[in-house]
C-alpha cells in the first residue's frame, strides 16, 4: 500500500490513528506542533517523517490525505485548508463547532471532489453494525426508546465541554439506528469544575416516529461505562462497549392482565459477533473511499446532521444554565430544511403557513397542506389530498387521489400511497371525547407501497419496501419486503425492492427483474447484495 496519509495531531487520540495507519501501511507523516514528542515517535516509527509544520504537510504532493485529530476548535480551519489544497480529509468528531462551518466544509469538499469523512467510530463497531441489522430485520420490533450512557473519571478538558467531547458518538449512533433526525431536544447539565465548561449533561431527543432517546455523559463518574440500551416492543438490546458481552438481547415481554401491564422477564441472549478493531475498520474505510472515489458511511453530510443536533443541544443547555432563555430547542427535521421554492401548486390547492415544500414537488387540484408540515423534493401529491397538521413526507413520495395523512404519520423517502388508502391516528375515537393527546404514531419506511383502499391502523411501522395489497387492513407491524393482503392483513410472500414478487426456493430468491438476491430467515428476509 502507498504511504500517503499524514496524521495531524499526535496526542491523546491521534496516537491511535498513527498506529492504525502505520500498521495498514498507509502512514507517511506525523504532524504535531509539540516538538517534544518527536523523539518518542521517531523511536516507535523510525521510518516515518515527523514535522511540526502544518504548511509542510499541505505543500507535500506525496501526501494525498490528512487524518485530523487536533482539538475540536481547530477542525474547521484545518480541514478547510487541507481540502483547499486538494487533500482528502478524515476529521475526528465533531466535524466543526458551528453548523455553518460544517456546511462550508461539505460544500468545499464537493467542489474539490475530495473525500470528507468524520470520525464517528461506533458506526464501524461490529456490535453496532449487528444491532442495526437486528433492528432493520424487525428482531426488536418497533423501537420505542434508546438510552445511552458514556461515563468515566477524566480525561477532563477545558477547550470543550462534555457534550461536545463525548455525546457526538451517541448522537451519531442513535441517528443511524433510527434512520431519522430529532424534531426536538432538551439538555440539562452542570458546571462543577470550571465555570463555563459543563462536566455532566443529560439530553432528551424526540423523533418523528414517536421514539425518544436519552444521552447521559459525564467525566465525573466513579467508573467507566459505555452502554447503549435499545427498547423495542418485542425485545430489548444492550450494547456494552467495555463489557465482555458486547451485545445482549433480552426477550422480556409486557403482558396485559386485567387491564394492567405485567412484566415477564426472560434470560439474556448473547449475540455472537466477529469482533474487529473499530478504528482499524474506520481507517480502512477511509482509504477504500479514496481509492474507489466512493462516499464514506460517515461522510460530511452525516457529520453535519450530528453537528446540527449538537448545536441545538448546546442552545438548550445554555437555556437551562442561564435562566430566562429557552431550555428546549425545536429542531427542523432533515426533510424540513429550507429548499428553493421551485415546486408546482395548482391554483385550487391551499397551503397553510409554516409549510416547507421541496424542489420539484407537484401539488394537484383541491389538496390542502396544513400548517407545520414538511414535504420533501420530487413528490407528487394528487387531487383532494389532505396532509397535516405537523406531518413529515420524505423525498420522492407519490400520494394518489383522496388520501388523508394525519398528524402522527411519517413517510420516509419514496413511499407510494394508492388512491383512497386510509391512515388512522387514534385507536379508539369517539366524537364526543377529545383524544388528540392520544395520537399513536405510524411510520412508513423507505420504498414501501400502500395499495388502493387499504387501511393502516395507527401505532404501527410499515417496513422498507413492504407491499400492502389493495383493500388490506393492517393491524400490526409489517416486516421489510413483506407482501400483505386481506383483513386483517397477513403475509403471503416477499417483494423485491424493485416491486417484483420473489419466489423463494430453499429460503433464497433471485429477483427475475433486477437480479437482487434475498435470503429468508424465519419470518424476515434480507438482501445479500444491497
Amino acid at each position: 500500500m502507498t504511504r500517503e496519509i499524514a496524521v495531524v495531531g499526535a496526542g491523546y487520540w491521534g496516537k491511535n490513528l498513527i498506529r492504525n495507519f502505520y500498521e495498514i501501511g498507509a502512514l507517511k507523516t506525523i504532524c504535531d506542533s509539540n516538538a517534544d514528542v518527536e523523539e518518542t515517535y521517531k523511536q516507535q516509527y523510525p521510518d516515518i517523517e515527523f514535522t511540526t509544520s502544518f504548511q509542510d504537510v499541505l505543500s507535500n504532493p506525496e501526501i494525498k490525505a490528512l487524518a485530523i485529530a487536533t482539538p475540536a476548535i481547530t477542525h474547521y480551519r484545518t480541514a478547510m485548508a487541507a481540502i483547499n489544497t486538494g487533500k482528502h480529509v478524515f476529521v475526528e468528531k465533531p466535524l466543526a463547532l458551528k453548523v455553518e462551518e460544517g456546511k462550508d466544509l461539505v460544500s468545499m469538499a464537493n467542489q474539490q471532489d475530495r473525500v470528507l469523512m468524520v470520525g464517528h467510530i461506533l458506526q464501524y463497531h461490529s456490535a453496532v453494525i449487528k444491532l442495526k441489522e437486528l433492528i432493520e430485520e424487525g428482531e426488536l420490533g418497533k423501537v420505542n426508546y434508546l438510552c445511552s450512557n458514556r461515563l468515566s473519571i477524566g480525561k477532563i478538558r477545558n477547550e470543550e465541554n462534555i457534550l461536545w467531547s463525548f455525546a457526538p458518538h451517541d448522537i451519531s449512533v442513535i441517528l443511524m439506528l433510527l434512520g431519522e433526525e430529532p424534531t426536538r431536544v432538551q439538555a440539562t447539565g452542570g458546571n462543577y469544575l470550571q465555570q463555563e465548561v459543563a462536566d455532566v449533561t443529560l439530553t432528551t431527543m424526540d423523533f418523528p416516529s414517536g421514539a425518544k432517546a436519552h444521552i447521559f455523559v459525564s467525566w465525573l463518574h466513579p467508573f467507566k461505562e459505555q452502554k447503549l440500551i435499545v427498547i423495542g416492543d418485542r425485545k430489548m438490546a444492550v450494547f456494552d462497549d467495555v463489557g465482555d458481552d458486547k451485545l445482549l438481547l433480552y426477550p422480556h415481554q409486557i403482558n396485559w392482565v386485567h387491564r394492567m401491564p405485567i412484566a415477564s422477564k426472560a434470560e439474556a441472549e448473547r449475540v455472537d459477533i466477529q469482533m474487529e478493531e473499530p478504528l482499524r475498520q474506520e481507517c480502512l474505510h477511509f482509504l477504500e473511499c479514496i481509492r474507489d472515489a466512493s462516499t464514506p458511511k460517515t461522510d460530511g453530510h452525516e457529520g453535519l446532521r450530528v453537528l446540527k443536533v449538537l448545536q441545538a443541544c448546546q442552545a438548550s443547555l445554555d437555556g437551562y444554565l442561564k435562566p430566562g432563555t429557552k431550555p428546549i430547542a425545536d429542531l427542523e427535521n432533515k426533510r424540513q430544511e429550507k429548499l428553493p421554492e421551485k415546486y408546482f401548486c395548482h391554483e385550487s390547492a391551499y397551503i397553510d403557513t409554516n409549510v416547507r415544500i421541496g424542489k420539484g414537488t407537484k401539488i394537484w387540484h383541491f389538496s390542502h397542506i396544513m400548517k407545520d408540515s414538511s414535504i420533501g423534493h420530487d413528490c407528487n401529491i394528487g387531487q383532494n389530498v389532505v396532509l397535516g397538521p405537523d406531518v413529515t413526507i420524505g423525498n420522492g413520495c407519490k400520494i394518489q387521489n383522496n388520501v388523508s395523512i394525519y398528524k402522527g404519520v411519517t413517510l420516509d423517502d419514496y413511499v407510494f400511497c394508492g388512491p383512497s388508502m386510509v391512515f388512522t391516528n387514534i385507536y379508539n375515537p369517539r366524537a364526543h371525547i377529545p383524544r388528540m393527546t392520544e395520537v399513536k404514531p405510524t411510520l412508513v419506511k423507505r420504498g414501501a407501497t400502500l395499495g388502493a383502499n387499504c387501511t393502516i391502523v395507527c401505532g404501527h411501522t410499515i417496513g422498507c419496501y413492504a407491499f400492502v395489497g389493495a383493500g388490506a387492513v393492517v393491524t400490526d407491524d409489517v416486516r421489510n419486503h413483506a407482501l400483505m393482503v386481506g383483513n386483517p392483513a397477513r403475509r403471503i410472500g416477499w417483494m423485491c425492492a424493485c416491486g417484483i414478487k420473489l419466489d423463494m426456493v430453499d429460503n433464497t430468491a433471485t429477483c427475475s427483474e433486477c437480479g437482487a438476491i434475498y435470503q429468508q430467515t424465519g419470518d424476515r428476509v434480507k438482501t445479500l447484495n444491497p
